[in-house]
């Protein structure tokens, strides 16, 4: 057994519910993205021949043909005549394609993935709610408040907190009006899923409410200068609150 075939069977049994209710392309298409995801396969290694993956799998030509077209439409294989479907380096792989991000979490180490999803919010997210207060119109401040009321109405329901908390800061990109910051906030209604479910767990959330409201007023307020710092207000003391939670060091009154 290869060592693709190992990462498919082990996949399998981890992920079986999930895979078992999708067709079957996008069974084959998830199973693969994730064994490449994880570095089963090193860059310009060549997938097994097309016979040998349908058999494996059980699935038709035509399925396992849109699943590796689907893999090279994300930049993560690169089909050549006569060479076989190679890998690529994961430098040219989209990483904002929702399900190689999908991937990248289902096989990141959490104090790694987690760390490197607030480096990009540090990096961008204060600017994005610079732009926001000057780009924003009427409808976008009625967005960001009502996002801002859910996470007051959630009270103790995590989930609905979660929900608002992601809305939220989603809103904010889509408020800058540039098409070139919509796919961050789109990467982070799934990337950041995974830390907002670690932070709805601490004892934070009067000061958050605080925090995001004090965002939200300084967009709707059109003060770029405002905006900007208390995201990066909001985005530091959030990185506290998450390693707190994560490592039980959040002190017991």
């Amino acid at each position: 057994m290869n060592k693709i075939d190992k990462a498919v069977t082990r996949q399998a049994s981890q992920s079986g519910l999930r895979i078992a209710n999708l067709n079957p392309h996008l069974r084959v298409h998830d199973r693969l993205g994730l064994a490449l995801v994880r570095g089963d396969l090193a860059p310009g290694e060549a997938l097994p021949a097309e016979l040998q993956l349908c058999e494996m799998l059980g699935v038709s030509r035509t399925a396992m043909r849109e699943a590796v077209r689907g893999l090279a439409a994300k930049g993560l294989v690169d089909p050549r005549p006569k060479r076989g479907t190679l890998v690529r380096d994961e430098t040219l792989w989209n990483h904002l394609d929702p399900d190689v991000l999908r991937w990248r979490i289902e096989v990141s180490d959490v104090d790694s993935y987690l760390s490197k999803m607030f480096q990009l919010r540090r990096a961008t997210e204060p600017e994005a709610a610079a732009i926001a207060a000057a780009a924003a119109t009427p409808d976008d401040h009625l967005g960001l408040e009502a996002d801002l009321q859910a996470m007051v109405d959630a009270g103790d329901d995590d989930a609905a907190w979660v929900e608002a908390d992601l809305a939220f800061h989603r809103s904010i990109y889509l408020a800058t009006h540039n098409e070139f910051f919509w796919p961050i906030g789109q990467l982070f209604s799934i990337g950041l899923r995974q830390m907002f479910e670690s932070a709805a767990q601490g004892s934070h959330r009067p000061r958050a409410i605080q925090e995001h409201g004090d965002l939200c007023r300084a967009i709707i307020a059109r003060q770029p200068e405002k905006a900007r710092a208390a995201a990066q207000k909001l985005v530091g003391n959030a990185s506290n609150d998450i390693d707190r939670i994560l490592h039980k060091t959040e002190k017991v009154s």
